[in-house]
């Protein structure tokens, strides 16, 4: 449904080049592997694990803490909570994370510091290729997958000093925004287990909620970075196309809607994680020039007189569930403030072409990554129904329509740059309803409106997808009949990436209420 289809680093129809095992079918995700039930249990207390990414940085350079007290804490967090949400697998053996950790503490006490995430435990996107760690996508075709190489963005991070200890969960090629697969299952909401973590980086997002990693990475089509952080009061940013180049693939022109960004419980974690991802490379034609150290300087900006526009439902375009806008609303009034003009905000495209568009597209490109899988019989047979429709939606296609979504899409950007004449940013709910039940694969109707395919619900997320806009993912606050989590995607011009993570920031600043809404097994 919403997310990354266009994964991070191995391409599917780069895994079919290198022949990939195929596995036998699998349960149903819904019931394996089993999920222990939430006990009446809290966390065990640890305060390294509150620290912020940018602090805990400070304090492995400082020396006041060793990368394997800090692996140690994270690891005892993930014994602790994951057999409960199942938000990272494929996790490597503890012994061998600690002697990681070591090493690099032999390295610190020499003056030898690998990077800004030196020491930090990480789990990183099971949709990106990662060397010597099974990267299955959540297939089972892919399911014994170990690549020989990390994908950029992966060999960034190792770079950077980060110890993988293994991969977050994701759905099934990372097509929906509820985080269950065959091979590992559901992954559970931070703050309610009953409910959806939404995806695609739904384990990336719950890791991060629950303290068991400092920091997450993602990738994002259709919302993967922005409903997950959405449903579980942390920041996803979703930066302009090409900030992050996608390495290797196949297809570097055509292939521009995914994209890999960070997520933090706080927003300057967010942007640390942003120094090391983004970046330019010579094989990345489209690739921003911009020095990766600008965000790395301090995020503090006066906002007085700046303007915000609010999208809300897009003129009563979008079904919402009860309670979603109200609590987004709400929130809003931490941008006033601030100073700043909020005022109500639309986009001239009609919203019924501005989802055709996306529909189009979105089939083109995931259908062009999945149809060497349909192609063969053993493997499609191991594709879950949402898979096998994107890809025979891919092989109706004509040429004209190509032709006509890509105007549509063209169409979009305009409008986006004709409420930047008016507004500074822009401001949309990150996902439609509030986290659904886990035993549901997806909302098929919302507020009386019948959804008419998988991704649907997460609509309100395709615009600026579409746009290539660089949008943050904030936590809105809790709502709805069950009081859950909901957030706010804040879109900003193109190219706009620190602006927008500086007006985050602020938001974060003006909203304390957000470090205090920690998950309920973390509270004393």
């Amino acid at each position: 449904m919403t997310q990354g289809t266009t994964p991070v680093g191995l391409r599917r129809r780069d895994v079919l080049t290198r022949s990939a095992a195929l596995a036998p079918a699998l349960g149903s995700a819904l019931t394996a592997p089993a999920v222990l039930a939430a006990s009446r249990e809290n966390a065990p207390v640890n305060d390294i694990l509150d620290m912020s990414a940018v602090s805990l940085a400070k304090a492995l350079r400082g020396k006041e803490l060793s990368a394997r007290e800090v692996m140690s804490a994270h690891l005892e967090r993930v014994d602790a909570l994951n057999p409960r949400f199942n938000a990272i697998v494929s996790r490597i053996d503890g012994d061998a994370a600690l002697a990681q950790a070591r090493r690099l503490d032999e390295d610190a006490a020499k003056g030898r510091f690998h990077g800004p995430l030196h020491g930090f435990p990480h789990a990183v996107k099971d949709t990106a290729s990662t060397r010597g760690i099974a990267s299955t996508q959540g297939s089972p075709i892919l399911k014994d997958n170990i690549p020989d190489a990390d994908s950029l963005v992966v060999a960034r991070m190792r770079a950077a000093g980060a110890i993988f200890v293994g991969k977050s969960n994701v759905p099934e090629f990372a097509l929906g925004s509820h985080s269950y697969n065959p091979v590992f299952g559901i992954t559970r909401n931070a703050y309610d287990p009953r409910k959806s973590a939404g995806g695609s980086t739904g384990g990336g997002s719950v890791a991060l909620a629950l303290r068991m990693v400092p920091l997450a990475d993602g990738s994002d089509f259709g919302g993967s970075l922005r409903n997950p952080a959405g449903w579980n009061n942390v920041f996803g940013f979703r930066p302009s196309w090409g900030r992050v180049p996608s390495l290797p693939n196949t297809d570097l022109f055509w292939q521009n809607f995914a994209t890999s960004g960070p997520m933090g419980r706080h927003v300057e974690d967010v942007a640390l994680l942003m120094s090391v991802q983004s970046g330019p490379d010579p094989r990345a034609p489209f690739a921003q020039d911009d020095d990766p150290a600008l965000f790395a300087q301090p995020l503090a900006r006066d906002w007085k007189g700046a303007r915000i526009g609010w999208l809300g439902d897009l003129g009563g375009a979008l079904p919402m569930e009860a309670g979603v806008l109200e609590t987004c609303e709400k929130a809003l009034g931490a941008f006033a403030s601030l100073g700043m003009e909020v005022s109500e905000a639309s986009l001239s495209e009609d919203a019924e072409a501005r989802w055709q568009t996306a529909v189009t597209l979105r089939h083109w490109s995931v259908g062009a990554d999945l149809q060497g899988f349909y192609d063969d019989p053993e493997t499609r047979r191991l594709m879950k129904p949402e898979a096998i429709w994107e890809v025979e939606g891919y092989k109706r296609q004509t040429a004209p329509q190509l032709v006509a979504a890509s105007e549509g899409r063209t169409r979009i950007a305009k409008a986006f740059q004709e409420a930047f004449t008016r507004h500074d940013f822009l401001a949309l709910p990150t996902a439609q309803v509030f986290p659904f039940d886990v035993d549901q694969h997806w909302p098929h109707e919302i507020a009386g409106r019948r959804m008419d395919s998988y991704h649907r619900w997460m609509e309100v997320t395709l615009p600026a997808t579409m746009a290539a806009l660089p949008v943050l993912a904030i936590p809105a606050g809790f709502g709805g009949a069950g009081k859950l989590p909901i957030g706010i995607q804040l879109i900003g011009p193109r190219n706009a990436d620190l602006a927008v993570l500086q007006l985050g920031h602020a938001y974060e600043q003006a909203s304390a209420w957000i470090a205090q809404a920690r998950p309920p097994v973390l509270r004393a």
